[in-house]
């Protein structure tokens, strides 16, 4: 106490130093209480309606905010916070833009693909077009060539059927040729005096037209007696008594006429009903 009273000066001076740093601690913690309600009312947060318990708890907890250097860390939290925020606005602009910038090049490509699926729709169309007429115009010409066809096969028939109808009156045109000499030795035999014995002309005669009828394929049928009955061949007449064995051909009754294929007249015959002393 003596050393402040000896030297007032120096106690003048050193009060007014003080006044003014308690001055700008005071305006520091006021301009950061202005930045922490600004902060609070942007971040829509609840600190100011809660009060902080540790600084109700400790009292030395409000000095704090006369420090300079928690006011300059509170200012740097609340710049980081704004800058935060700035951040984050500006991240969703950018989205924004983004999607904005993306639509139309989604649209391009939809077109673009659209487009591609439309040419290669037209190409297939214009190749099944083209297929279609080549498949017409191949269907014309097999019908015109079935109808030139149709036509040559009508007209063999028809030379066919002229040339078969040529043979066969070809045929009977020879077959008269060869038998009018038999007809000739008839009417001969015919022309002799009576009382001549003309079997020897009608023998020689009947030879002769056998003779024809085997040179143009023909057969006769003639059985001898004795001989078994051959139902595609031979007509039963009736049944007999004979010393034949019985269910033989007993006689012939009138000759048949056969070709190589065809019985054209079965032969007519009795058949043996075997002897009545057996």
């Amino acid at each position: 106490m003596s050393d402040e009273v000896a030297d007032p000066e120096g106690t003048t001076e050193q009060e007014p130093e003080q006044s003014e740093t308690d001055t700008d601690a005071d305006a520091g913690a006021d301009q950061q209480q202005e930045r922490e309600r600004d902060s609070d009312v942007e971040q829509g947060s609840q600190t100011d309606e809660q009060p902080d318990p540790a600084g109700a708890a400790d009292p030395e907890a409000g000095s704090a905010d006369d420090d300079p250097e928690t006011s300059a860390a509170a200012q740097n939290s609340a710049e980081e916070s704004t800058e935060s925020e700035t951040a984050t606005e500006v991240d969703d602009s950018s989205e924004d833009e983004s999607e904005a910038e993306s639509e139309p090049e989604y649209e391009s490509e939809l077109a673009r693909q659209a487009a591609e699926y439309d040419a290669e729709l037209a190409g297939a169309v214009e190749e099944l077009a083209t297929d279609l007429h080549e498949a017409q115009d191949e269907v014309a010409d097999l019908e015109d060539r079935l109808k030139r066809n149709q036509a040559d096969f009508q007209n063999y028939k028809k030379r066919a059927k002229k040339r078969q109808d040529r043979l066969e009156e070809q045929a009977a045109e020879d077959f008269v040729t060869e038998i009018i000499d038999v007809r000739d030795n008839l009417v001969r035999a015919l022309q002799q005096e009576e009382g001549t014995d003309i079997r020897p002309g009608v023998e020689s005669t009947l030879e002769e037209f056998d003779r024809i009828l085997q040179s143009e394929g023909f057969d006769i049928i003639e059985p001898e007696p004795g001989t078994e009955v051959d139902p595609t061949r031979h007509q039963v007449m009736m049944r007999v008594d004979s010393d034949l064995p019985e269910g033989t051909i007993a006689e012939l009754y009138k000759e048949g006429l056969e070709t190589a294929e065809t019985v054209l007249r079965e032969a007519q015959v009795t058949v043996s009903e075997g002897s009545e002393d057996s």
